[in-house]
């Protein structure tokens, strides 16, 4: 798993931190939406805006999946028990992702698939 973290040459700057941590924090305003612009506007700028743009998405990815597949486990009841866990680790990890990003860490979200690499 440690292949999946870059290390950086130099220390993110401020405006870096605080726009890796807008990517997480907005995303309780709109999932998608808000931290798509700031990744694509800074993600040739910045290393690590790249990095936490890429785990947000791949975040959001795979959680989506998991949460498609306990609705439809639903249908036996494993759902109503694997959709509130979902939901309450996907509020904890974004919350724990945005002060990493924020204190110039990197952070890979458990269980999330790499799709963008």
């Amino acid at each position: 798993m440690s292949n999946d973290i870059v290390h950086y040459v130099e220390e993110p700057s401020q405006d870096e931190r605080v726009l890796a941590m807008l990517i997480y924090l907005l995303s309780f305003v709109t999932t998608i939406i808000a931290p798509l612009i700031i990744w694509l506007l800074k993600k040739n700028d910045s290393a690590f805006i790249d990095s936490h743009g890429k785990e947000y998405f791949n975040f959001i990815i795979s959680y989506a999946i998991y949460s498609i597949i306990a609705s439809i486990l639903i249908a036996v009841f494993i759902g109503l028990i694997l959709l509130p866990i979902i939901a309450v680790m996907s509020f904890i990890f974004i919350i724990i992702a945005a002060v990493k990003a924020y204190n110039g860490e990197e952070y890979v979200i458990p269980l999330t698939i790499r799709f963008i690499k």
